[in-house]
């Protein structure tokens, strides 16, 4: 019994003393990312960043590089090349909110699917909603009606570096959320009868079926003129 509450006692201040460091040094991740994005990076930030992470046993070569070579004897180019790779190092990712071109991204994105949204009897403009309460950070879709999309989980920022990518997870993920919530598949092959997926072909973002061999329906965003216009009964 001792030895069980003594278990629970001891756990406590090193649990309180994790949160507080993780803390600390995402405030310094973000400060040196924003650093690094707007090209007034402060050398002092990397070496406080890289003492942060060697005092909790990250011993990468760009830590040690930093924390063992006097900050104004590194060249400025040099200083941030290791701080990207401390960054790198430490599976920083700056999320839509330090890197806000991603959300473009992805709205660019779903303007595209949302151009097949009709042939599924979906009227309205939906809407990027970025879902606050997930861990990491990530987004959804908000139709028109309130229906919220994101089955499978919700579009992380770093699939939205590359507009393909953001393109075809979106166009998985509606696809997906609209199945679960209608048990529906779609879209359709009007000649196989097959239900299609959003697929990347030679980069570009396609609805694929798999008849035949396999084949193109149409690329996303362009299924109303393969399926003439016509909507599900």
């Amino acid at each position: 019994m001792q030895r069980g509450t003594g278990l629970r006692r001891d756990t406590g201040p090193v649990s309180n003393a994790m949160a507080e460091y993780e803390a600390d040094t995402e405030q310094l991740k973000r400060r040196v990312y924003l650093g690094l994005r707007e090209g007034n990076l402060d050398p002092q930030d990397v070496v406080v960043l890289a003492c942060e992470l060697l005092d909790w046993f990250h011993y990468t070569d760009a830590v040690l590089e930093v924390v063992e070579r006097n900050p104004a004897e590194v060249p400025q180019a040099e200083m941030t090349a290791l701080a990207r790779r401390i960054l790198d190092d430490a599976g920083f990712d700056p999320g839509f909110d330090l890197a806000p071109e991603r959300l473009e991204t992805l709205r660019a994105a779903l303007q595209v699917v949302a151009r097949d949204l009709p042939t599924r009897g979906i009227e309205g403009e939906p809407e990027i909603e970025i879902l606050e309460d997930c861990f990491p950070v990530g987004a959804g879709v908000r139709l028109a009606d309130g229906e919220r999309l994101n089955w499978g989980g919700p579009i992380l920022p770093n699939m939205c570096d590359d507009p393909t990518m953001a393109l075809t997870s979106l166009a998985i993920m509606i696809q997906e959320s609209l199945l679960e919530w209608t048990w529906q598949v779609w879209p359709v092959c009007p000649r196989h009868d097959l239900g299609v997926h959003g697929s990347e072909r030679e980069r570009e973002v396609v609805w694929w079926c798999a008849g035949d061999g396999g084949h193109i329906l149409a690329p996303v965003g362009e299924l109303a003129r393969a399926l003439g216009r016509r909507r599900p009964k």
